[in-house]
């Protein structure tokens, strides 16, 4: 995987990151400049670990699906694109206000949800024999900096299209999919 897919990918894997601090954005009257570097450093760090720890299992059971790999990695990014691209063309149900959430809890499951999808791109990185710790700390770099940017664009617009951005995401992903099978 060549420097400007991986930039790509970690793109695509912020975009859940960056919606959610776009919105809690929207929210924070207090301390915005503490509360949105521990948002964007759970979000950054989570997007970081999740590739390590499924690039370390994926090693485990690897000699059973080497044969495979091209095609599973094929797979996975086609399925992730498909289902951010569901995600963003899918109505969702509208809360009149979301809650303010920068509690260790609240950061550390927003973290994990947030970052769910790069669990799948550690595995990938294992069957592409791509350099894990590099690929993971730009993931968690960008992650990082979409978080942050994010929550002080949403201080200065009430309403953002985040759909377009999970499409866009998502059509990232299949494309990273197809050059990885062929």
């Amino acid at each position: 995987m060549n420097l400007a897919d991986l930039i790509f990918l970690a793109a695509a894997l912020s975009v859940d990151a960056g919606a959610v601090s776009f919105s809690q954005g929207l929210l924070f009257e207090k301390n915005k400049t503490k509360n949105s570097l521990l948002l964007a450093f759970s979000t950054g760090f989570f997007q970081f670990i999740m590739p390590v720890a499924s690039y370390f299992f994926a090693g485990v059971i690897y000699r059973f699906v080497e044969p495979f790999s091209k095609t599973l990695a094929f797979l996975i990014f086609m399925v992730l694109g498909l289902k951010f691209i569901h995600d963003g063309l899918t109505e969702k149900e509208k809360t009149a206000k979301s809650p303010v959430c920068i509690t260790l809890s609240c950061l550390f499951m927003l973290s994990v949800a947030t970052s769910i999808d790069a669990l799948a791109a550690g595995v990938n990185f294992y069957f592409l024999k791509a350099g894990i710790l590099f690929s993971s700390l730009l993931i968690g770099f960008v992650t990082f900096f979409v978080s942050l940017f994010c929550f002080y664009a949403g201080r200065f617009f009430k309403k953002f299209p985040s759909k377009y951005l999970e499409v866009l995401a998502g059509v990232v992903l299949i494309v990273l999919s197809f050059k990885t099978y062929f």
